[in-house]
């Protein structure tokens, strides 16, 4: 494969009609796009013409312009009527704040080295604070406002105790941070019930039969998971320098909790691995002989290392197919594997293996199935 056709293809996302009932999708591609674009029903990828398309049911472009609000895009003629209408509506419940105080909670999330899915989690819940209240503005509300919306996501909405204390944990920060008030006592607060569930537990033999139904990276990947205990995104934020083959350890950075910790790399994924890195190191120098071949680094490392970005040690040890543009800085680097794609394999080998438990590569399989192991 040459280089430009390797390059993450840049632009607006283009919507068109398509067949008999169906919308026409052009996705510049970006892995919060993809995720996206693989949440709507009855979507479809077309390999041969690179795109997407998606039922054109009733109200079907504007729920996709709201999906991608933020992003550039550009609708076809015909469909052009709809999206005007669509642009006098009333905000929906995504967009009715403004952007500069979005862009404020960015920054002071960003300025305490929250997670990008934190950011994204918690803008999110702000947005629906402020469409649940509107046209009233944030800075308007107090504690009955938030006991409501609370209090709607619990007995409306039926969210889990989980979802309703992170929207909490938003809204809180919001005030606290943004407009620098204190919210006190929530005395009216109902509280979304916990429920209490045990962890789904596989044994070795079935371990080993969803192990051997995947294969290439996705093998290696589910290897690693459970041999040393590592959460999905743990294995794949991995870099180059975190692996010690020599010593058979893995260092595991910026775990939960913020939390630098080292664990075990089993026997059986040694070989492998190396043989993996020496694909991944030659991908790394192609990339580099082409002009690219950098990596986000975390924190404020790329000023503090302006060449560290390009160096082996710092690649993720398990890189896309494809190239990826950082949407902060438009920059063109290899990024890790998407979450979803693992996700999606190690379900379908799940399923081929012939297994009922709700098995999946999170923690309460592979990790806490080794957990128990070394407590025994």
């Amino acid at each position: 494969m040459n280089g430009s056709s390797n390059t993450v293809a840049q632009g607006p996302i283009l919507i068109s009609p398509a067949e008999a009932g169906r919308l026409k999708v052009i996705l510049p591609y970006h892995p919060d796009r993809i995720a996206k674009i693989k949440g709507v029903k009855g979507r479809r990828w077309h390999a041969d013409g690179r795109y997407w398309t998606v039922p054109d049911s009733e109200g079907a472009l504007p729920r996709l312009l709201t999906l991608f609000a933020g992003d550039a895009v550009d609708v076809h003629s015909s469909l052009r009527t709809v999206k005007d209408l669509v642009a006098q509506e009333p905000p929906s419940n995504l967009e009715n704040l403004q952007p500069p105080l979005l862009s404020k909670l960015r920054d002071a999330l960003r300025s305490r080295h929250y997670s990008r899915r934190t950011e994204q989690s918690y803008c999110h819940w702000v947005r629906r604070f402020a469409s649940f209240h509107h046209p009233r503005q944030p800075d308007e509300l107090a504690a009955p406002e938030i006991n409501d919306f609370l209090n709607h996501l619990a007995l409306k909405q039926r969210v889990s105790a989980s979802t309703q204390t992170q929207a909490l944990s938003a809204i809180l920060f919001l005030y606290r941070y943004l407009f620098h008030r204190e919210i006190g006592t929530l005395d009216h607060l109902i509280r979304a019930r916990k429920p209490h569930r045990l962890p789904v537990v596989m044994t070795r033999d079935e371990v080993r039969s969803v192990i051997q139904e995947l294969h290439g990276v996705y093998r290696l990947m589910a290897g690693l998971m459970y041999g040393s205990g590592l959460r999905l995104m743990e294995c794949l934020r991995l870099r180059v320098q975190d692996l010690d083959l020599q010593t058979h350890q893995v260092l595991v950075r910026d775990g939960k909790g913020a939390k630098d910790r080292i664990t075990m790399l089993p026997q059986s994924v040694v070989g492998p691995l190396g043989e993996h890195l020496k694909r991944a190191r030659a991908l790394h120098q192609r990339d580099v002989k082409e002009g690219w071949g950098r990596v986000v680094l975390p924190h404020a490392l790329a000023r503090k290392y302006p060449h560290a970005a390009a160096e082996w040690g710092w690649q993720f040890v398990f890189p896309a197919d494809h190239r990826w543009v950082n949407p902060r800085t438009g920059e063109e680097g290899r990024h890790h594997v998407h979450e979803s794609a693992v996700q999606r394999v190690v379900k379908d080998a799940v399923r081929k293996a012939g297994l009922v438990k709700h098995a999946t590569c999170h923690l309460s399989t592979f990790v806490c199935h080794t957990s128990l192991e070394r407590r025994l």
